[in-house]
């Protein structure tokens, strides 16, 4: 009789430790709920019902977005520039163009053959002959007028629609019509020095194709500033 008490009290303890074990194992399951003996303990879930893998899975998304996002953002900024120049402006550099290898190619002729110029005063301050057979009229040897029909022959392909829609791909198209108007316009300062302080005349032939180079000067300037260069090809 009392080994059967003995047994009943041992089970008796047994399941209460069981019991006592369940609890603290539902409690570090954060669920509160009692867990049988022996069964396995699931992994504690994160705050808002994501397990660990899953949280783990979201801060990998998180962090491949920014990256994304920086990818795209430089390869915005290395893309070339497609802004067009509008087309009055193509069309309006062109047509100075025209005009400065046309009044080029008659000076051109004019001093080959010795002949006056058309209209053109010969006597005063405005005197084309005494400014084309002046030594001035000659740089390194070669004829100014020479020149300036080399420089507006390759402008007016630097100017041409077709020239200024290559550009927005083509950086160096750009930046040899600028360089070519740079070095345009210091020999016009140049041209203009020598008839008035030099020469002390001036020709009006001359000068219409200075005036030319300059109004050049001007539009491309201010395309390059509204519309910018087109980007570096960096492929």
């Amino acid at each position: 009789m009392t080994a059967s008490k003995s047994s009943r009290a041992r089970a008796q303890r047994a399941r209460a430790n069981a019991a006592r074990n369940g609890s603290a194992a539902g409690r570090a399951n954060g669920t509160g709920t009692a867990v049988k003996a022996g069964a396995p303990v699931k992994a504690a879930t994160s705050a808002g019902g994501r397990s660990p893998s899953g949280a783990t899975r979201g801060s990998a998304a998180d962090q491949r977005a920014p990256r994304g996002a920086a990818l795209t953002a430089e390869a915005t900024v290395e893309a070339p520039s497609t802004a067009t120049v509008p087309l009055w402006l193509q069309l309006v550099t062109f047509a100075l163009a025209l005009a400065g290898l046309g009044v080029s190619i008659y000076l051109t002729i004019a001093h080959f053959t010795e002949s006056a110029l058309l209209g053109c005063s010969e006597s005063g301050i405005v005197n084309c002959t005494k400014v084309t057979t002046s030594p001035q009229s000659y740089v390194f040897g070669i004829p100014v007028a020479v020149l300036g029909l080399a420089f507006y022959l390759a402008a007016v392909g630097l100017m041409s629609p077709w020239a200024w829609r290559a550009a927005r791909y083509r950086r160096e198209i750009y930046l040899i019509r600028i360089a070519s108007l740079v070095v345009g316009m210091g020999f016009v300062l140049y041209l203009v020095y020598a008839e008035l302080f030099i020469i002390g005349s001036i020709c009006l032939y001359c000068t219409s194709v200075h005036a030319l180079t300059f109004l050049l000067f001007v539009f491309v300037a201010v395309a390059a500033a509204a519309w910018g260069l087109p980007a570096r090809d960096r492929a």
